[in-house]
């Protein structure tokens, strides 16, 4: 699907590693150089054409994430560096000043370093309660193991819509529906799920959500920090300089803008950003649904190959995602990536920055193939043959 738009896989490139970062297609690269060859500039500082076209096409982009994930405004949109950024942004912008000693945050053990150091910071700072939500035997979340793990010292919930390890896509609308009945709110890591699949954070009702541009073949850089209207406007900014500020003097007096500039100081990633909008729109024109669909067909057949090698190890076969995670038997999953590479099969092999999930999986590193649109079953094929090679262990020695 749409492979002759990336012209790394014309070089005989295997690309599974989508989970980590995405190939980029030709038009991002036109896009950002359209904007440094013609109109470099900066982004709501000039009165003069070039900044006004900058600043044009970088809130255009805005608009397109609206749509994107069907927020209500505009202003509901902030950019950030990344995922993380975004998250701490909420995490010490907003929780840190509503939560109170005792309060108890719900994570999962499978969650990414980016959803739980945050926590972990400020459960330190304000006395908090860390708990997670019991996994599945198939290491995924259920609602009902959601329901038993939330007690009236409750205030938050936040974890990934589709885990970066076991793929497993979280319930999140019935999650945020009960949440929301017992007062508690919803913090959504939407890394793995936006660049997959349709994201509605209205028909969802999450409170905040966030993901990368760099994981949906955009640039790196570019993050997204969705909220409600309603709890945006008590966030605090984290970061202080230009462009966030309304007014300030010399006695430190100072009054800051309203969202989205409040959360987005300093001069942003314009090129970035523009470039990311027409990401968006290339996305869109292939349709989520598509993608999706087209995911899970990849999968099915991924997995349905890798039962016929008896030495593969496969930890997620049931989730509904693009993620595989596997190890071979007698292989460590680091040795069995340098040698997929020499076949110019790109994996990643380690913890994929989900240390914890160790303690529920009881394996401390493995080798994941992660899938996207561009991916097709020839290449599946290619990599079945390099882990059916009957001299694979001594090829790895």
């Amino acid at each position: 699907m749409n492979r002759d738009d990336f012209n790394i896989l014309k070089s005989g490139i295997i690309y599974f590693d989508n989970g980590a970062t995405t190939l980029k297609p030709k038009i991002l690269g036109e896009a950002i150089s359209d904007y440094y060859d013609n109109y470099s500039s900066n982004a709501h500082r000039g009165d003069y054409a070039l900044s006004i076209k900058a600043s044009g096409k970088y809130e255009e982009t805005r608009y397109l994430v609206k749509d994107l994930i069907n927020a209500k405004k505009v202003s509901e949109i902030a950019f950030t560096s990344g995922a993380t950024d975004s998250i701490n942004k909420i995490v010490f912008g907003y929780f840190a000043n509503i939560l109170n000693e005792g309060d108890e945050v719900l994570l999962t053990m499978s969650e990414h370093a980016s959803n739980l150091l945050p926590w972990f910071e400020l459960k330190d700072r304000l006395k908090l309660k860390i708990k997670y939500i019991e996994l599945d035997e198939n290491h995924e979340v259920l609602l009902e193991n959601v329901k038993k793990a939330i007690t009236d010292k409750t205030r938050v919930i936040s974890l990934a819509h589709i885990s970066n390890v076991v793929g497993d896509v979280r319930p999140i609308k019935d999650i945020c529906k009960l949440a929301h009945e017992k007062g508690i709110l919803v913090l959504v890591d939407g890394a793995q799920s936006v660049p997959h699949l349709k994201v509605d954070v209205q028909d969802l009702d999450v409170d905040f959500l966030v993901f990368s541009a760099h994981k949906m073949c955009g640039p790196t850089g570019v993050g997204i920090l969705y909220g409600k209207e309603n709890l945006l406007n008590d966030i605090k900014p984290i970061i202080f300089g230009g462009g966030m500020n309304a007014d300030f003097n010399m006695d430190g007096t100072r009054i800051y803008k309203t969202m989205p500039d409040r959360l987005e100081a300093g001069t942003p990633n314009v090129a970035g950003v523009i470039g990311f909008g027409y990401i968006i729109k290339y996305l869109m024109n292939i349709g989520f649904d598509n993608i999706h669909k087209y995911e899970l067909e990849l999968k099915n057949y991924l997995v349905s190959r890798l039962k016929e090698i008896k030495e593969v190890t496969i930890y997620n076969s049931h989730s509904q995602s693009g993620i595989v995670t596997i190890n071979y038997n007698g292989i460590f999953p680091q040795d069995l990536s340098i040698y997929l590479d020499k076949y110019n099969i790109c994996t990643r092999a380690g913890n994929h920055c989900a240390k914890i999930l160790k303690e529920e999986i009881h394996i401390k590193n493995t080798c994941r193939i992660s899938l996207y649109f561009y991916n097709n079953k020839e290449e599946i094929d290619k990599l079945i043959l390099a882990l059916k090679n009957p001299n694979i262990k001594e090829e790895i020695i």
